[in-house]
This record gives C-alpha cells, structure tokens and sequence, in this order.
C-alpha cells in the first residue's frame, strides 16, 4: 500500500471552509486521493426556571412533523435542490412564506435556502394545499432533504 503525504494546513482550511459556510460536508479528490471533511452539528439546549404568572398566552410552535414512508414518495413533497440553511420568511420577524392548510399556486415562493452566502428562493413545484413542513426556520438542509408536502 502506497503512502499518502497529507497536508494538515490543507485540511485545516477546508475545515474552516465548512465552518464559515454552514456546510456539513465536503469532499475532494485528485486522482487516486480523496480528502473529505466532516462537521458534527451540536444541539444545546438552555433550560430557564420561569416562573407561572410570566409565561405568554401564546400556543406553543409545532415541531415539525417527520416523513412517513409514504409520502417520500408522493408526488407533492417538496426536496431541498441544494445543501444550505433553510428560512421560512423573507427576514427575521416576518411572516412566513407559507403556513400549514395554506393554499399554493405553482412557482410561488414557499422558503429560502441559503448557500454560501446566496439566497436561492424555492418554489413550488405544484399547486395545492400544505400539509406538512418537515424543517425549521435556520435549519440546515442536505439535497434531497423532505421540505415540506403540497397535496
């Protein structure tokens, strides 16, 4: 088996890279040798004594729901073209773009995907009515991810 001179300052910016970008992953390769540098997204949750009397009157926001294996393959689930950071609204404090039961026509604006630094908006794909979203608001997204369902 061959050697493999590997340089560490090269891994080290590629690292960087994922990092600054929001990506998860990346790969690379020349000939015979392949680099591929892997980020692990951390979830931490803070939890907050509150006491009764501060707590708003305000529903608390859905989780969003999981695929089922039926609908991975119905012909209205809405897959992410690209691997970024999903919005739901055109800025922060604004109304979403679409809500659950909300009617859709096809080609109208239903999220942002964010990709090095790019806002690509992702349309719908049919007319119809949303019945699931399957991510959160600044949630990462790989290609091919469910986004949400249009029957």
């Amino acid at each position: 088996m061959a050697s493999i001179d590997i340089d560490i300052g090269y891994v080290e910016k590629l690292a960087e890279l994922l990092q600054r970008t929001g990506l998860t992953e990346i790969e690379i390769g020349q000939g015979d040798a392949r680099i591929r540098v892997v980020r692990q997204l951390q979830q931490t949750v803070e939890v907050q004594a509150v006491a009764p009397s501060a707590v708003p009157s305000q529903p608390a926001p859905s989780l969003p729901a999981e695929p089922q294996p039926a609908e991975l393959g119905h012909p209205g689930l809405l897959t992410s073209p690209i691997v970024g950071t999903v919005y739901l609204a055109p800025e922060p404090g604004a109304a979403p773009f679409v809500t659950l039961g909300q009617e859709v026509r096809e080609g109208a604006t239903v999220l942002i995907i964010e990709a090095m630094k790019v806002m690509n908006s992702i349309r719908a794909h049919r007319s119809g009515r949303v019945t699931k979203i399957f991510v959160d608001n600044a949630q990462p997204v790989e290609f091919g991810e469910p986004l949400m369902l249009i029957e």
